[in-house]
């Protein structure tokens, strides 16, 4: 008995370790992880034959960076918070649908991100995305409501947070999870990403203070966050809002954007007149 108590207490033990060593690896590896930044800006509007202006904002001490798109007699400015991985160079495909609708873009990136300077963190996403607004609002003096604040997977975080605390024309949230610790769950089911998270990005917790009317698109085909995770997001988020559910997997945005124009059009417009 006393044997079988001994082994008990020894695999408890190692169990013990085992976890906390598991921990702290975790807890200190898992920002590359989250933030799939890339250094290395390879294109620019100018490669598309796009007039740009180079956009660089003090945040926290450091920099963030952008390009900012003007449109002739624009219908109204998008604010793209761009999905995770590479930079604005990688996401400037995403911005051709804005400019066959006459909106003008301005795409920025995360600290650490092409070539804004720093380091990542939540608290970093959001005040990036905030200098942007200030700078559209306040070096620009365009009125909020002339601002569609847009968010793509990763980006949403950005977005959602900005639009809790400021009131733009329309937030839309492409492709967005509830939570970071619900989009590990949704690929890890066993894991307990929540007790080691460094970064929450609650987008659940906020959306039901955006002002603003929303647009949620999420697609029936999307693997890394499912579509269980927009469906939350729309019945947490006020009226009037509107989903389009679309097909294709995670990283195919561009055609069906391109394919519900239409509708995205209709909101957009329907958001611009109130």
């Amino acid at each position: 008995m006393k044997r079988a108590l001994h082994v008990l207490l020894r695999a408890l033990v190692l169990f013990a370790v085992v976890v906390v060593v598991f921990y702290v690896v975790f807890f200190f590896a898992q920002q590359p992880l989250i933030y799939q930044s890339a250094r290395e800006v390879t294109r620019t509007p100018g490669d598309f034959g796009w007039a740009f202006e180079n956009i660089v904002m003090p945040v926290n001490g450091e920099t963030t960076t952008g390009w900012y798109l003007p449109m002739e007699n624009a219908r109204g400015t998008i604010l793209l918070c761009h999905g995770n991985g590479g930079n604005v160079g990688s996401h400037l495909d995403v911005t051709r649908l804005f400019r066959e609708m006459n909106f003008s873009v301005l795409i920025f990136d995360y600290g650490s991100y092409g070539e804004s300077t720093g380091s990542p963190s939540e608290e970093r996403v959001y005040a990036d995305a905030k200098a942007m607004w200030d700078y559209l609002t306040k070096q620009r003096s365009l009125p909020p409501d002339s601002i569609i604040i847009w968010g793509q997977s990763f980006g949403g975080a950005a977005a959602c947070d900005l639009a809790s605390k400021v009131r733009p024309a329309a937030l839309v949230l492409e492709s967005t999870f509830t939570s970071m610790a619900d989009a590990a769950f949704s690929n890890f089911p066993y894991f307990p990403a929540d007790w080691f998270l460094r970064s929450h990005f609650r987008c659940i917790d906020k959306i039901g203070k955006v002002q603003s009317p929303v647009l949620i698109i999420h697609s029936i085909d999307d693997t890394q966050y499912p579509i269980a995770h927009g469906k939350a997001l729309y019945a947490r988020a006020p009226e009037p809002k509107h989903f389009i559910e679309t097909r294709g997997d995670h990283y195919d945005t561009v055609p069906p954007k391109s394919r519900y124009r239409p509708q995205i059009e209709s909101f957009l417009t329907s958001a611009r007149a109130n």
